[in-house]
């Protein structure tokens, strides 16, 4: 505890006398600034000396012009200050516990004290204080500030733990917690795991891309008429290839009432995902922009992000307009507002990925938003794009990172192909639950074959990367088929395709006169063309045999998984998430989330200086 001479030099005072046990203790300095220091810090100090230190019975402090006296009366004190001038203040001053005369910290008495630390830690949802006593560190669910018989210094303390992430993305989204669950292509973000989150509380996402019309729908369909207008989201894939396929889905997705979407491998706006975005905008009775659509763009580059972050072009809304896309009164809105509600940056993903470290796309992410929203004057409107985390997430010391650095929600993605309502195979997930954070490969991307785009997938126990990679190789090097070597095809054929090459052309045809008919014009008069198709039917047709678990096809399977697989098996290794059968998408967001929770409680109160034992944020299910 600070002695009295030590509190009171606070006040800046010339001269400083205390009456302490019938001892009169003095101390000078420069002085100068005791009416000042008494002007911003009050008199709190000096009733925090009187209740520190019963046997202070006066205190009177000298300065250049102004003298204060403090004189115990009974139960409390009188106070004087009088200035050169003649001036004269009289008033009372009742003791009182200042924590700042503590030097080891404010004092506490414990109550419910903790028997299990590791408990009371990961009870969240509880405060918990450590005390200094004689005997070491000990620890309570809860007590009282100021001194008392049984008061000690307060060594740090943690209140209930706040939810992390931003409440209004969760008021915007109509969810309880800002956790998603990601769209994982082919319907692996299936209706099960839309349906499960979003009675959870959290918001899912339906992997629409790369499936028929016909399927998506059915799915929407049935989603709908389990959770009613409930939070439910689909993906919108962008597909440059393919634009009407894109248009199409926008057409489907505004018949059902499909009020959340993540737009994903954009590179640029389109006018599907404009028109999806603001068809249905209006103003309230008070004049306030209502736009029902939520676009949240899944991005990993700035200039997209930044085209999502501002209102859509002028021309293009001009032009939705023109067609029919947009009413002028809804264009009128588009102009002034952000395309996306929130942009989720995604880092070290599966599939579609390009590789971004989270703690360097994360903070220019957030930066670019601020410069984009003060240049707009967002704020002033009451306008806000919320930026979550994606990529890398899989245990709770990441997820609790991607929080600390700012993210207002976060997304999973590849962990979840291993949930139990995962739409894939159960020969598939069995694979997954065997991943280490390093059997992960590149191999090109079904979608974007001929563009050189790349997937990231799980190595272990399939030679998808490889084979793929070989294929695009061959693409690349030789302008027909006709052309590459004899011993190469008779390879791809028996080992790759396990078809002859013109069997595969067939079936080619068959799907692209009906898809696509020029570009299998296209095709009949550009080799490379034609090969590229006959590849892309295999790149296709591996996920599709994964999602069906075609045990002959199992060394061809493509399976999309970033690192964040090994890291969650690691982690759950020997907690109650370890087995396939308790996998669950909840379990596995609540866990995480809880986890999280925890570790921000150990670090907060590590901060604060208190020796912990280690592993207390190592908790598990």
């Amino acid at each position: 505890m600070l002695t009295p001479l030590e509190v009171l030099a606070r006040y800046n005072a010339r001269a400083i006398r205390v009456e302490h046990d019938g001892e009169v203790r003095e101390q000078a300095a420069a002085g100068g600034g005791l009416a000042a220091s008494v002007e911003r810090e009050g008199l709190s100090w000096l009733g925090g000396v009187l209740h520190a230190h019963p046997g202070v019975t006066s205190i009177a402090l000298e300065d250049d012009g102004v003298s204060l006296l403090v004189q115990r009366s009974g139960a409390g004190a009188a106070v004087q200050v009088r200035w050169i001038t003649g001036e004269v203040l009289e008033t009372d001053l009742q003791p009182a516990p200042h924590p700042g005369l503590y030097a080891d910290g404010p004092l506490f008495t414990g109550l419910d004290p903790v028997d299990d630390l590791a408990a009371a830690v990961a009870d969240v949802g509880a405060p918990l204080y450590a005390v200094q006593t004689a005997t070491g560190v000990s620890w309570y669910r809860g007590g009282r500030f100021g001194d008392g018989p049984d008061a000690r210094p307060l060594l740090a303390w943690d209140r209930p733990c706040p939810q992390p992430g931003a409440r209004a993305f969760c008021e915007r989204m109509g969810v309880a917690r800002p956790y998603i669950a990601g769209a994982m292509a082919g319907g692996i973000g299936s209706a099960e795991i839309v349906v499960a989150m979003s009675r959870a509380g959290m918001l899912g996402f339906f992997g629409a891309g790369g499936l028929g019309l016909k399927a998506v729908a059915e799915s929407a369909d049935r989603i709908r008429a389990e959770l009613g207008d409930a939070p439910a989201g689909f993906n919108l894939l962008h597909n440059p290839a393919e634009p009407q396929v894109e248009e199409d889905t926008v057409d489907l997705y505004l018949s059902r009432g499909v009020r959340h979407v993540s737009a994903s491998a954009f590179m640029g706006l389109t006018p599907a995902v404009v028109r999806y975005r603001f068809a249905g905008a209006r103003t309230d009775a008070q004049g306030a922009a209502v736009v029902p659509n939520r676009v949240l763009a899944k991005i990993s580059r700035p200039e997209v992000a930044e085209k999502f972050l501002r209102p859509p072009p002028p021309a293009m809304l001009d032009a939705l307009v023109q067609s029919g896309g947009l009413t002028a009164a809804e264009a009128k809105l588009a102009a002034a507002l952000p395309v996306a509600d929130a942009l989720t940056v995604e880092a070290d993903s599966g599939g579609h990925t390009d590789r971004r470290p989270l703690t360097v796309i994360l903070p220019l992410m957030l930066r670019l938003r601020d410069s984009v929203a003060a240049e707009l004057g967002y704020a002033a409107r009451g306008v806000r794009v919320f930026v979550g985390a994606a990529g890398g997430l899989g245990t709770p010391a990441s997820v609790h990172a991607a929080f600390e650095m700012g993210a207002d929600y976060v997304l999973t993605g590849s962990i979840n192909q291993a949930a139990i309502e995962a739409g894939t195979s159960s020969a598939v997930k069995e694979m997954l639950l065997q991943a280490g954070m390093a059997d992960v490969a590149q191999g090109p991307a079904p979608d974007m074959f001929e563009l050189g785009a790349e997937v990231q997938v799980l190595s272990r126990g399939t030679m998808y990367a490889q084979r793929s990679r070989r294929l695009y190789e061959l693409y690349r090097g030789y302008a027909r088929w006709s052309d590459v070597p004899e011993k190469d095809r008779r390879k791809v054929e028996k080992q790759i395709l396990q078809r002859a090459y013109e069997d595969v052309l067939g079936d080619c045809e068959v799907y692209w006169t009906q898809r696509d008919p020029d570009r299998w014009a296209r095709a009949k008069s550009d080799g490379r063309l034609e090969m590229a198709l006959v590849f892309r039917w295999y790149l296709g047709m591996t996920s599709r045999w994964a999602r069906t678990g075609e045990a002959a096809r199992k060394r061809d399977f493509q399976i999309w998984c970033g690192p964040s697989m090994g890291a969650f098996n690691d982690w759950a290794r020997g907690s109650a998430l370890e087995p396939a059968e308790a996998r669950g998408v909840v379990a596995i967001a609540d866990a995480l989330l809880q986890g999280a929770a925890v570790v921000g409680r150990v670090r907060r109160l590590a901060a604060q200086g208190v020796a912990l034992p280690p592993g207390l944020d190592d908790w598990k299910p």
